[in-house]
């Protein structure tokens, strides 16, 4: 994650939540009072994001916060592990808090999520791998959670990689034309992947020399097909209506990369909390 940019939008998260003041922790507490407090697991996931989402919010909002025992990105854990302990100013762990636990049930969920469908896939080729449908504000945060569950990214934005999908197909009016307009305007050190739905539209994508063909919500046995007439010539993505219970079967097919959006649009929260340990008046 770039270090700069995590500033900021955690900045910009405290923020919000915060607004002009925690009017009910600013009138029970003073400023010196100190207290520690521990951030524990209340069921079994995959964490991640303790040491560099977490533990960084309550810096943000005070750098005399001490935070210890993060536990590693990709740990799977139990009920009752404790994932970071933080001591500082009572008002500022208060203040922090909430903002703290969102983003590490968040982003554990997307982790425990994504290594479900990794240990389906685990004695096949395919990579598992996200897509670009996050949340507004939080891609960049939710695709680390994606990598901590062992998976892999697609493009983080659109400047990352050309991807020739359907409706650029239907606007330029086919995909040879589209291809050879990106062709004329792109370097060439680019990778150029089509999004085809039909076994005609793999054939001329091969026909037209493309790097990565996506097979977007085709059948089991249309994608079975599509990898035999490709042969091991490009790269092949599977993408579109995939989920735990045929992702096996799709990796059987030979695909190289299977890109779930699920895994940060449908990925349950952790249930984590802060469990108040010390206070010092």
């Amino acid at each position: 994650m770039d270090t700069n940019l995590l500033k900021a939008i955690l900045a910009s998260f405290l923020r919000e939540d915060i607004g002009r003041g925690d009017l009910t922790s600013e009138s029970i507490f003073t400023p010196d009072e100190i207290g520690t407090a521990h951030l524990v697991a209340r069921e079994s996931f995959v964490a991640a994001g303790a040491a560099r989402l977490a533990a960084q919010v309550f810096a943000i909002q005070n750098s005399a916060v001490v935070t210890e025992h993060a536990v590693a990105d990709g740990t799977q854990v139990d009920s009752g592990k404790l994932l970071l302990t933080v001591t500082g100013p009572v008002i500022d762990l208060l203040k922090a808090e909430r903002v703290a636990l969102n983003l590490l049930q968040r982003i554990s969920g997307i982790a425990t999520y994504t290594a479900l469908f990794v240990e389906k896939v685990k004695n096949y080729p395919a990579r598992i791998c996200d897509t670009r449908k996050t949340t507004p504000g939080l891609r960049m945060i939710e695709k680390y959670g994606v990598v901590a569950g062992g998976g892999s990214n697609h493009r983080f934005n659109l400047a990352d990689g050309v991807l020739i999908k359907d409706n650029h197909i239907a606007a330029c009016g086919s995909i040879a034309k589209a291809v050879a307009k990106v062709r004329d305007k792109v370097p060439h050190t680019l990778r150029l992947e089509v999004e085809t739905d039909t076994l005609n539209q793999v054939r001329e994508c091969l026909d037209c020399g493309v790097d990565i063909i996506m097979l977007d919500n085709m059948s089991v046995k249309q994608m079975a097909e599509a990898v035999e007439i490709i042969a091991g010539s490009v790269i092949v993505e599977a993408s579109g209506g995939i989920g735990l219970a045929n992702v096996e079967e799709i990796a059987k097919t030979g695909v190289d990369f299977i890109s779930i959006g699920a895994l940060t649009h449908s990925a349950p929260a952790c249930d984590i909390g802060m469990d108040w340990s010390v206070s010092t008046r």
